[in-house]
């Protein structure tokens, strides 16, 4: 097997894993009624999603070894794609012909920056360039959180956090992707402040994300980070690390079409994933507004502003 088809196996496994801590972090926001930030500490399902975020991660780090930056984070779509229909059917709901539009597009759109990537490059992050990037990193990080904080609709602020989140992430993949270099070729010199840096940037995303959750649903924090964190790391990865695709321009260009394709289709699947028949009972989408009755059934898929998958 080669490596890049290590790197892609890789990637699907872990995908699987995120998608499934997505989902276990919604569901415990969604029933958290404590308010605070530190509630889903004390909640067992909450841990289990850490260490499936655990797992997914090393993995993750695995395939970032394997494979280029530019295709192993894109590949992070597939998040979305295999957490929708998990959710429809931990909810026993079907899947609709949207969401499976969606989920077309999206593959379709990952198997387009499959075929154009080009071989991996074994260039590194400037040793002098990562502190400034991380503290730029955070800066933007904690602005995008402030400015969540002061949204007053759950579905921005969940947006905002969500970015946030992204960024986060995906700039967590390429210092690992410059550490797993550095350890690749011997220089060790500023591996340990790297580490911390990663340590740093992925529980700034962990905990930004499932802040995002509150009030906000699966849908619209899970598409936003499916979608920032692959943004950020790819461009990061053809701007810093001099990763590239296959046919030079044209190819480069076609590449950001089918990015554009997988876009929509995680768009799709997020909003229209899940076929609700009205009327019958809570769904996987976005429950109603804080301090409403905990009885009010949640809004119908493909209805309404944010709708959870």
């Amino acid at each position: 097997m080669s490596s890049l088809a290590l790197s892609v196996l890789l990637c699907l496994v872990s995908a699987v894993c995120y998608a499934a801590a997505a989902i276990v972090q919604e569901r415990v926001a969604a029933t958290d009624d404590d308010g605070g930030w530190y509630g889903p500490l004390r909640s067992t399902p909450w841990w289990g999603a850490v260490a499936l975020t655990g797992l997914g991660a090393g993995l993750h780090v695995l395939a970032l070894a394997w494979g280029p930056l530019s295709l192993v984070q894109p590949m992070g779509a597939l998040t979305i794609v295999f957490a929708l229909p998990m959710a429809a059917l931990v909810a026993h709901r079907p899947v609709g012909a949207a969401g499976r539009r969606g989920a077309l597009l999206a593959t379709g759109g990952l198997a387009g920056l499959l075929a154009l990537t080009g071989p991996p490059r074994t260039e590194s992050l400037a040793v002098g360039e990562r502190p400034v990037l991380a503290g730029a990193v955070l800066a933007g990080a904690a602005l995008l959180m402030l400015a969540g904080r002061r949204a007053r609709r759950p579905v921005v602020r969940g947006v905002a956090l969500a970015t946030a989140a992204g960024v986060a992430f995906g700039m967590a993949s390429v210092f690992t992707k410059a550490a797993a270099e550095d350890l690749a070729h011997g220089r060790t010199g500023a591996l340990v402040p790297t580490l911390g840096v990663i340590a740093v940037l992925a529980s700034a995303g962990m905990l930004l994300s499932q802040s995002s959750y509150r009030g906000a649903g699966l849908a619209a924090p899970l598409a936003t980070v499916t979608v920032v964190n692959p943004v950020v790391a790819a461009v990061a990865g053809v701007a810093v690390l001099g990763e590239d695709f296959r046919y030079g321009v044209v190819g480069g260009a076609l590449a950001g079409l089918a990015g554009v394709v997988a876009g929509v289709g995680v768009v799709l699947l997020t909003f229209r994933g899940v076929s609700v028949p009205e009327g019958r009972g809570p769904v996987p989408r976005v429950p109603a507004a804080r301090g409403a009755s905990r009885g009010r059934r949640l809004v119908s898929a493909g209805r309404g502003e944010g709708g959870r998958g």
